[in-house]
């Protein structure tokens, strides 16, 4: 009983809380506020979207022009390494040439035992 009650009571407050919500969105400007004009779609395109844009070609100008100024590669592939293992085993060297010399001439499948 008392997890219906519980329940009811969620469901209530959820669905009560928007609609308390709404009507301060419907109030009309205050008397003393100026009442703006309407922006234009180009207007806001080019602020909402122009600028972020402008933002993030300048830093990515920012970043990539001292290095390209250097002559140095700023490709991805330029910033490849050799893959390194820490913690591996200690003779994993040893392993790999142990099982490269043993090595046969198998052919296809998994190579499995029963």
């Amino acid at each position: 009983m008392k997890a219906l009650v519980r329940i009811l009571a969620v469901v209530t407050v959820a669905l009560a809380l928007p609609l308390t919500y709404a009507g301060a969105a419907s109030a009309d400007v205050p008397e003393g506020w100026s009442n703006p004009d309407d922006v234009s779609f180009l207007h806001a395109l080019l602020v909402l979207g122009g600028i972020p844009l402008l933002v993030i070609v300048l830093l990515a100008l920012l970043v990539y022009v001292p290095s390209i100024v250097r002559g140095e590669s700023v490709a991805p592939a330029g910033a490849r390494s050799d893959d390194e293992w820490f913690g591996g085993r200690r003779d994993a060297d040893k392993a790999i040439e142990a099982k490269k010399a043993d090595t046969t001439d198998e052919t296809g499948g998994a190579s499995g035992s029963w």
